[in-house]
């Protein structure tokens, strides 16, 4: 396992490590280079999926709930360079690579992020972990800080595109038969 001071990641990674998924840790020490001198966000890790393609995940760590005595429930912002550069890593990577935000909820009040099912406890914390798809969440982002080039999702819009990270890492289901 990586080295990771930021524990929203090494949470992540440490699920992704028991849950048996194959991944990629990106070191994120400098950000990217590109030939026309562009610098690109580095993504967190590469995540193999049971569907044919691969995750190019970015994890967004927050706590659940958060803001003064805990009355924000879904807070999942991003910055404006975390969507350009995601997208351009799923550009260069090609088809077979899809954006994903990871949003690492960490438990912090008695209501949970995701079902009991899905909490996962690492070094005494219980974290969430729930993922919308780069352009999913691109679709529906709205500026929040013109200051800090900030975007997020409306609370119900989130919720309606976030999936647990199990259901994400899932075999598709059969088609039925008629």
């Amino acid at each position: 396992m990586a080295d990771r001071a930021n524990h929203y990641e090494a949470a992540f990674e440490a699920y992704l490590r028991s849950a048996g998924v194959p991944y990629v840790a990106v070191d994120e020490a400098r950000r990217a280079v590109m030939a026309d001198g562009r610098s690109l966000k580095s993504l967190d890790f590469i995540v193999a999926s049971p569907r044919g393609f691969a995750w190019l995940a970015d994890i967004k760590g927050r706590r659940f709930p958060s803001g003064d005595e805990h009355q924000q429930y879904w807070k999942n912002w991003s910055t404006r360079d975390d969507l350009e550069s995601l997208a351009e890593w799923e550009r260069l990577f090609g088809p077979g690579f899809r954006g994903l935000f990871v949003f690492a909820f960490e438990r912090v009040g008695p209501r949970l992020p995701v079902a009991p099912e899905d909490l996962f406890t690492f070094r005494d914390r219980q974290y969430g972990f729930l993922a919308v798809e780069l352009n999913a969440y691109r679709a529906a982002a709205r500026p929040i800080s013109p200051r800090w080039d900030t975007v997020a999702v409306s609370g119900g819009e989130f919720r309606r595109l976030a999936r647990p990270m199990r259901a994400v890492l899932s075999p598709p289901e059969p088609a039925s038969v008629a």
